[in-house]
Parts: C-alpha cells; sequence; structure tokens
C-alpha cells in the first residue's frame, strides 16, 4: 500500500490525524495519535454490495481475533464515525505497526539476494503461528503476500502480524472460488483456476513467500503473463520448488533452492525439502509428506525452527561447518562429528570463541549455539573457530569459489546484452558475492583475532610462572648462598680444631655430600629461551587487525551500480552489457586470493609461537616444581647441619665431663684439684672435701663449659644475619 501525503490535518478530541498511509483495494487508511497510535481504515463509497459483505465480514473476523502476529483490532475512538462518515459501513480501527510492510523491506538494497538467515527463521516462525492460528479459527486468508504483513519492532525483535483480511473466507463446505481478484504470483493454481480449495490455497503463497524471502524473487517465472505463465508451471514435478529462465532464454525446473542466498547449508536443506511439501501443485497432496502421513507442514517447520545450531569455521581450509546439536550434548562429542568431517583428530583439535577462551570438552556446545530471538536481523554469525594443534603450517586453500549462475553466465561473454530485468538481477548477484567475500574475510581475521587472543592468554600464564621461577630462583640462591657459607664456616672451624678436639671423617663426608647437592639445586637454564619468544609475540601482534580496504571499497562500487541500475526510470531501462559487473567481481576474488596468502603465512607465525608458549609452559611448571622441591631439600639439610652441629656439642660435653671426673680420681686432695681447674681455695685444706663440695665444682665447670658453647652459638647467630641482610 502506497502512502500518500496528508491533505488535511483534523483532530477527533484527543486524536489527531497524522499521515494518510495509503489506498487500498476497499478503501483509505490513516495513521491517528492519542497516548497510542492506531490505523483507521474506511470503506469506500463505490463498493459492490459483494465487496461490502466482505468489508463487513473482515469487521467481524478482525475482532474476534487475538494472535499475536495477526494485528490487533482497536475500538473506534468516540465521535470518529460521524467525523469520517461517507456512508453506512462502519470504520476499522487497527493496531499501527511502524516497521511499515515486508514489501518495504524485502525492497531494501541489501535484500537484492534475500533476506540473512535469522530473518527468514523468524518469518517462519511468526507467520506460520498466526496461519496454524487463523486455520484453527476456520478461517483462510487466501491472499497471503509481502504486502499483507507488517513489522512491529518487539522487545527483543521485529514481529510480523498478518494484516488485511479483506479477501479471507471462513472455511465452510462449498468453498467455491467464483469471484475472485488477487496477486497472481502468490495464489494457488486452484484459485486462479476457479476450483475448490481448502487451507492449501495459504500453504502455496506462505511458500511463494518463504522462497522471495530467502533468494530475493519469486519462484515462477515472475515476470511473465498470466497465460503462459500458468502452461509452464503446470508442467512441474511436485518437488520442483522454481521454474526460472536463464539468461539463455532457457525455461528451467529445480528441486533445490538457487544461490545466492545466506542460509547455511544445513537450513537449505532441510527448507527445501520444506518448500518442496509448501509448493506441490496438487492442492491434496501439498502440505503433506509422502514417506510420513502422520507429519504435515507445519510440524516440519517446527522441528526446523526448533534446531540448535552451531557454526564452526575451519581455518585450515576457510569453510564452515554447520551442526544440529542437541541441549546435553558436550563439545568432545561435537569434535567426534568435527572429527568425521575434517579427519583432524579430536585430540589436535583446538576450538576457540572470538575471545580466545577454548571450549572444555566437558561443557555443553549449546552454549555456541545462535539465539535468533534475540535479534534475527544480525549479520554476523557466532562462530566456533577450529584449529589443528597438531600443524603450524597453515597453506591457503584456493577451491574454485562457487559463483551464482548469472555470473558464471555473464563472465564467458561481458560484451553480451541483456535485458533490464536479468541485468538487475546480476548486478545484484555481483554485490551480493562481493559482499560475501568481505564477510568471509571479517570471519578469517575474526579467526585470527582469537588465534592471537589465545596466544596472549597463554603467554599471560607464562609470564606469571616465569615470574614465580624467577621469584623462587632468587629465593632459592639466597637460601643456597646462605647454606654453602655456613657449611664453609663449619668445616673451616671443624678442621681448625680437629688435632685437639674431635674428629669424623663420616660427618665431613656428610657435609660434602651436603654441598654437592645444594649446589645442584640451583641449575635453572630457561630464561633465555623465553625472552627470545617475547619479540615473536610483539611482532605477531603488530600485524593489522583489518587489512581488507579494498573489498570494502569493491563493495561500494558494486552497490551503487546496482542502485543506480535499479532505480532508472521505466522509460529508461533497456539492455546492458556486463562488462562492469564482471571486472568488479573479478577484482574483489583476485584481491582475496591475494590476501588469503599473506594471512595464512600470518596465521603460521601465530601457530609457531604458541607451539612454543604451549611446549615452554609444562617446561616453566616442572622448574618452579623442582625448586620447590630443591628448597625443601635445602631446609632439610640445613635442618640434618644443624643436627650434626647439636650432636657434636653433645659429644664435647660428654667428653669434658669425663675428663673433669678423670683429674678429680688423679688428685688426692682437694687443693690441687682446685688448682688444675683455676678456683682460688683456702691454703689450708688438708682435709678431703665433702662430696657435696665435688658436686659444686662440677656444676661450675659445667656452667663455664656452656657459656663458652653459648658464645660459638651467639657467633654463629650473627654470622647467619649478616648473611640474610
Amino acid at each position: 500500500m502506497k502512502r500518500v501525503p496528508l491533505q488535511q490535518p483534523q483532530s477527533c478530541g484527543p486524536w489527531e490525524l497524522k499521515e494518510r498511509l495509503g489506498t487500498g483495494g476497499f478503501g483509505n487508511v490513516t495513521r491517528w495519535q492519542n497516548k497510542e497510535q492506531i490505523a483507521i481504515k474506511q470503506c469506500r463509497q463505490e463498493l459492490s454490495e459483494r465487496n461490502k459483505e466482505r468489508w463487513c465480514l473482515e469487521i467481524q473476523i478482525m475482532r474476534r481475533l487475538d494472535h499475536i502476529n495477526v494485528v490487533a483490532a482497536r475500538e473506534v475512538p468516540e465521535g470518529m464515525e460521524k467525523l469520517m462518515a461517507t456512508n453506512d459501513l462502519p470504520l476499522l480501527a487497527l493496531e499501527y505497526c511502524q516497521g511499515g510492510d515486508l514489501r518495504k523491506y524485502l525492497n531494501l538494497l541489501e535484500h537484492c539476494c534475500g533476506l540473512r538467515e535469522g530473518s527468514v527463521l523468524i518469518l517462519l516462525r511468526d507467520i506460520s503461528s498466526a496461519l496454524m492460528y487463523l486455520h484453527k479459527k476456520r478461517i483462510i486468508h487466501r491472499d497471503l503476500k509481502p504486502e499483507n504483513i507488517v513489522l512491529q519492532q518487539g522487545e527483543k525483535r521485529l514481529i510480523h502480524k498478518i494484516i488485511d483480511l479483506g479477501y479471507a473466507k471462513e472455511l465452510d463446505q462449498s468453498s467455491l472460488c467464483t469471484s475472485f481478484v488477487g496477486t497472481l504470483q502468490y495464489l494457488a493454481p486452484e484459485l486462479i483456476e476457479r476450483q475448490r480449495y481448502t487451507v492449501t490455497v495459504d500453504y502455496w503463497s506462505f511458500g511463494t513467500l518463504v522462497f522471495e524471502c530467502i533468494t530475493g524473487f519469486r519462484p515462477f517465472l515472475p515476470t511473465w503473463q498470466p497465460v503462459p505463465w500458468h502452461n509452464k508451471l503446470s508442467q512441474k514435478q511436485d518437488n520442483d520448488i522454481v521454474v526460472y529462465e536463464d539468461l539463455s532464454g532457457e525455461v528451467r525446473y529445480s528441486m533445490h533452492i538457487p544461490q545466492p542466498n545466506s542460509l547455511n547449508s544445513l537450513l537449505l536443506e532441510k527448507l527445501e525439502s520444506w518448500l518442496q511439501l509448501m509448493l506441490k501443485w496438487c492442492p491434496q497432496k501439498r502440505g503433506k509428506d509422502d514417506s510420513d502421513r502422520s507429519s504435515d507442514c507445519f510440524s516440519q517447520l517446527e522441528l526446523i525452527l526448533q534446531l540448535k545450531l552451531v557454526h564452526v569455521l575451519n581455518m585450515m581450509t576457510a569453510k564452515i561447518l554447520t551442526y544440529s546439536v542437541s541441549d546435553d550434548e558436550t563439545v568432545a562429542n561435537l569434535q567426534l562429528r568435527i572429527e568425521k568431517d575434517t579427519n583432524i583428530l579430536a585430540a589436535n583439535q583446538e576450538l576457540l570463541l572470538e575471545a580466545g577462551i577454548a571450549l572444555e570438552p566437558n561443557g555443553l556446545v549449546t552454549q555456541c549455539a545462535i539465539d535468533y530471538t534475540v535479534d534475527g536481523r544480525r549479520t554476523d554469525l557466532p562462530l566456533v573457530f577450529l584449529f589443528d594443534r597438531s600443524s603450524c603450517n597453515y597453506e591457503p586453500q584456493f577451491a574454485p569459489r562457487t559463483l551464482p549462475e548469472n555470473i558464471r553466465f555473464v563472465q564467458t561473454d561481458p560484451t553480451k546484452l541483456l535485458a533490464y530485468s536479468a541485468l538487475r538481477r546480476t548486478c545484484g548477484q555481483a554485490w551480493h558475492t562481493i559482499r560475501s567475500l568481505k564477510e568471509d574475510w571479517q570471519r578469517l581475521q575474526q579467526g585470527q583475532k582469537a588465534a592471537i587472543m589465545s596466544l596472549l592468554r597463554h603467554n599471560s600464564s607464562l609470564s606469571k610462572q616465569k615470574n614465580e621461577m624467577v621469584s623462587m630462583h632468587q629465593r632459592l640462591t639466597a637460601k643456597l648462598d646462605f647454606f654453602t657459607t655456613s657449611l664453609h664456616i663449619d668445616m673451616d672451624k671443624y678442621q681448625e680444631q680437629t688435632a685437639t678436639g674431635i674428629a669424623s671423617e663420616k660427618l665431613v663426608a656428610v657435609w660434602r655430600e651436603m654441598e654437592l647437592t645444594a649446589i645442584s639445586c640451583g641449575q635453572v637454564d630457561l630464561s633465555e629461551e623465553m625472552m627470545q619468544l617475547q619479540p615473536d609475540i610483539v611482532d605477531v601482534q603488530r600485524q593489522p587487525w583489518r587489512s581488507g580496504e579494498a573489498l570494502d571499497t569493491l563493495e561500494g562500487k558494486a552497490m551503487e551500480l546496482f542502485r543506480k541500475l535499479r532505480e532508472k526510470p521505466r522509460d529508461q531501462r533497456c539492455q546492458g552489457d556486463s562488462q562492469e559487473v564482471v571486472r568488479l567481481v573479478l577484482q574483489a576474488v583476485q584481491f582475496y586470493e591475494r590476501k588469503l596468502r599473506d594471512f595464512y603465512t600470518h596465521l603460521s607465525k601465530t601457530a609457531v609461537c604458541r607451539q612454543r608458549v604451549m611446549e615452554l609452559l609444562p617446561k616453566v611448571e616442572g622448574v618452579v616444581q623442582k625448586m620447590a622441591e630443591s628448597e625443601q631439600v635445602l631446609m632439610s639439610l640445613q635442618e640434618k647441619r644443624q643436627r650434626e652441629l647439636w650432636f657434636l656439642l653433645k659429644v664435647a660435653c660428654v667428653r669434658m665431663h669425663n675428663l673433669l671426673l678423670d683429674r678429680m680420681n688423679a688428685y688426692n686432695c682437694v687443693s690441687c684439684f682446685h688448682h688444675s681447674i683455676g678456683i682460688p681455695v683456702p691454703t689450708c685444706s688438708c682435709k678431703k672435701p665433702s662430696q657435696s663440695h665435688n658436686l659444686r665444682l662440677l656444676v661450675l665447670c659445667r656452667v663455664k663449659f656452656a657459656a663458652r658453647s653459648v658464645g660459638v652459638l651467639m657467633d654463629y647467630e650473627r654470622l647467619r644475619q649478616c648473611r640474610r641482610c
């Protein structure tokens, strides 16, 4: 419905007329605003009695419907019936949808080759839900087309709503099309042939509509006149879903959705099968699966819409693999499926998210599935990036890119003149091809970014381990220096007293063995290897993230070429050649392949750096563990040495004790004993000393020896404190 400028502003109480939206077969539609916006549909005066009946029927139907995907009826504001009355027919108030109709959406330049995958799936869900609701109410729409679907922005996504039930007919046993005018391209064959019909006429219209949303054009000879159109179309097989005239003028039939489109391979295959049900010529077979009598088109569509899809970009081949996953499927199970498709062993696979985070094998793979209910219009695919850990050599894969049929045709002779409609479609396909190349390049860069983010993540772990290693090495070196210095002092002091003191070759051997063990604890040599790695990692990060500006430029030129061609006035639409189209596509493909070589060279460098980091990580972790063990060894050696020192002290005390007893027994008088130990006593002592007196003398001797021992220990402790400082 084409919008007409507002002629004269009017108001009705608090309601204000904003604009006239346009004119339909039955009347005019205007937009009114108060606290909300509504559309007022007014019937024309010159309607026939039959159409007046249809008008009243539409109002009756609309007022008893309540479904989110069917435009809702509203109460006509008080006084508006009188204000706008031009005949005795009532007004129809409807909710106003700001997004316009689906035709307007399809006519956007970016949709020249169909809607994005998410937009297609959301439309399928909304319109199928609305049709099932209407059919359950025993209502056939009969005129389902893009002009009769409007868009409303919901909380999370666009919502599609069916409008214009003016042609809708309640289903009864004598449903016979006796007088019907509709849009030929969307009408079921039985309606055109004025035969008896059922709800399956809506299946045909829905299938035609979905095909156009996927490809950007209607499936059955869209530019042909009705009679030859019907004759050719009636020759199609049950499973044919498209009949088209190629650039050589030959009419072709196909069971497959043509390229280009934006669907992934898995969804493409399933929707092809579904469209084969919806576009069967025979109304009795339409919507039914011959191989499964219990399944119909809506139940099969529901299975498609329930699919949880995960897209995996194989960075070895630059190809996207799509998998349907279950709620409880693990990443490990997905890796086994990937192994079958790629021959990359599951153990060698690394699956990364864009942030460089690796998927854990025990995690659920549904975390990577796409949820189009959030935003079905998103142009990017949430990807999982597949890398092969066993290889650091990434070679560009130059498998011939499958170009659209029209592009392949004009490449053989770019100077051949094409009709305007064929030239416009070819130009649109060229733009889509270049845009697809650009998006493929962007996805590869996302994978490159994921690889670098993963590298930096592992390098950060390596740096932490390195810092821990350096810190522990410094601590270990300090303890080792203290231990060896103390040991040397002990050995020197031991040698000084061996002639007159205590001698033990076994103890000396143990101490020398301690020294060798302690020296072996300090041997570490990984820092240099890690320092050599860091410049390579920095060099990898210096590579530009965005180096596809030429593709942006070429895409812009192709889009502008298509826009100018599409906007040509009708009287200027004539034949033309495809030289510029072919030149742009060829330049884009050549640039892409040239950049692909540079890309994989850089990706190989990233993989080499990552491999070196992953090889160093366990080594550094092993060194840290070894140093921790060495630290424990040093502590045990220190403890053992201190036990040996205290054992020596004990031996010395015992020897001193025995020596004192021997000397006491050697003397016959106390005075001589006093003299021998240097203790002053009275000169007159002929009397034999008592036993208690002898014990006091022995205690004094031991105290004197203990004082000397404490002095030695204090000297040792001061030395240890100096070493710590």
